[in-house]
């Protein structure tokens, strides 16, 4: 059994070096027509002298062998000792560079190269977001492409972030740091170190490391883009993170009962319906890489994430709207698991979409994304004491609202902790599956 594995995943192997794409065989064709031009010239130079000799040589020795060796044996013998040799240089040639390049993995070289041409022939993608939601999609989806362009909220006022932001006059980098660990490549030992939190120390106390690297890298190359771009290039991340916007905005909501609260991390504390969502200054401008992004993006996603502080936040932004509005990339809306006290409470599927509809003054996104089974028991009792409940899919509302519904398991319940996540993994499964059985240019406009 185990052999017969062991030679499957050596045809695998072979096929992927004999398949397109991976720049290699036509470089080795390359060199070993360099080789045949480079002796060829030697040759010419020195009157063929040489190659004359070196060809009555060979006939000379072919014609011992043959004449004590039938050539029905030694033709085939000769052939098989050739290939072996070429078989053995090539893989311990191989082996040496895999050594080299990657000596704590496992992985073979034409693994490594294939999943690298692979991911950067990849969907352009565009992830908008914010908070833990965006982290775990891209993590789920960075298994799917390299070109991939997350656009953060910087509207973040509380923890390590707030406190940075008040004290260093810098936008908060805590959503920024949960997305440049989730798209690197060492991504378990990267994202241990960025979200390790001081527990001691005057003013490193509750501070993350992260957090930290990011503000240094800022006041060094001038600007958070600059830090992030450069912090990329540090950490091997796969794709790109962007701010929304490089303005000092602060989030404000109104209440149904009148109520005007500001700060991110004040509008959830406060209790009640949410009818209208701002910031200050108003109508903040987006950078042009954003913009850009969205323009070429071949397939736009927007959460999952808190309704009003992740996702909203970043429709704020005129520009980014409208240019979600003008793309005619497939776009899909990942709804939260369960509702969420202080912003979403008894909202359903529909309420959020007309949440983001409210903001955007018309419809954005095209299908939405819904989690199809229910949550344990004993979760449901854990998140009903927290008074947070299943987000309900209204069927017919939605449909109404003009939106495909997207229904599969997408749920990772933690029954240590009681808490319902989305799962990375299956996240990205059921997006990329969406988006490869969807018509690009008939059915989106």
């Amino acid at each position: 059994m185990v052999n017969n594995r062991n030679g499957r995943k050596k045809v695998n192997h072979l096929y992927k070096w004999l398949s397109p794409g991976i720049l290699v065989k036509r470089w080795l064709l390359t060199s070993m027509i360099g080789i045949f031009l480079a002796v060829l010239g030697i040759a010419i130079w020195t009157k063929l002298t040489p190659i004359y000799r070196f060809l009555d040589f060979i006939v000379d020795l072919l014609n011992e062998i043959t004449n004590n060796v039938p050539s029905y044996i030694s033709g085939p013998l000769v052939l098989i000792f050739g290939l072996f040799l070429l078989y053995w240089g090539q893989t311990r040639t191989l082996g040496s560079i895999t050594e080299v390049l990657n000596p704590n993995s496992e992985e073979e070289l034409i693994e490594v190269l294939w999943n690298y041409r692979r991911l950067n022939r990849g969907t352009k993608v565009v992830a908008i977001g914010g908070g833990t939601g965006l982290s775990t999609l891209l993590r789920g989806i960075k298994a799917y492409s390299a070109n991939i362009t997350a656009i953060v909220t910087v509207a973040d006022d509380g923890g390590s972030s707030g406190r940075l932001r008040r004290e260093m006059g810098i936008l908060p980098p805590g959503d920024i740091r949960n997305c440049i660990a989730a798209l690197a490549d060492e991504e378990k030992l990267l994202t241990e170190l960025f979200q390790y939190r001081f527990k001691a120390g005057e003013g490193l106390n509750g501070h993350s490391f992260g957090n930290l690297f990011l503000t240094a890298m800022t006041d060094i190359t001038g600007d958070l883009e600059g830090a992030i771009e450069a912090s990329s290039k540090v950490l091997a991340v796969r794709g790109k993170v962007l701010p929304a916007t490089l303005s000092d905005v602060t989030l404000w909501a109104k209440f149904e009962d009148g109520r005007i609260v500001e700060g991110e991390s004040n509008i959830p504390e406060v209790g009640g319906k949410i009818v209208e969502m701002g910031c200050k200054p108003p109508n903040p401008p987006a950078t042009l890489a954003v913009i850009e992004a969205i323009k070429e993006a071949q397939y736009i996603i927007m959460g999952p994430g808190s309704l009003y502080t992740s996702i909203i936040p970043n429709l704020l932004v005129p520009e980014i709207r409208e240019a979600i509005a003008q793309s005619s990339a497939p776009k899909i809306y990942v709804c939260n698991i369960m509702t969420q006290k202080g912003e979403t409470d008894g909202y359903t599927v529909s309420d959020h979409i007309r949440a983001i509809d409210r903001v955007c003054g018309g419809k954005i996104f095209d299908a939405v994304l819904v989690q199809g089974r229910s949550p344990s028991q004993e979760v449901l009792k854990y998140y009903a004491s927290k008074h947070c409940h299943p987000v309900y899919l209204d069927r017919e509302e939605v449909v109404k609202q003009g939106r495909r519904i997207v229904q599969a398991n997408i749920m990772n319940e933690n029954k240590d902790s009681s808490y319902v996540r989305h799962d990375p993994k299956l996240l990205g499964k059921v997006l990329f599956r969406w988006y490869s059985n969807t018509p690009k240019a008939k059915l989106w406009k």
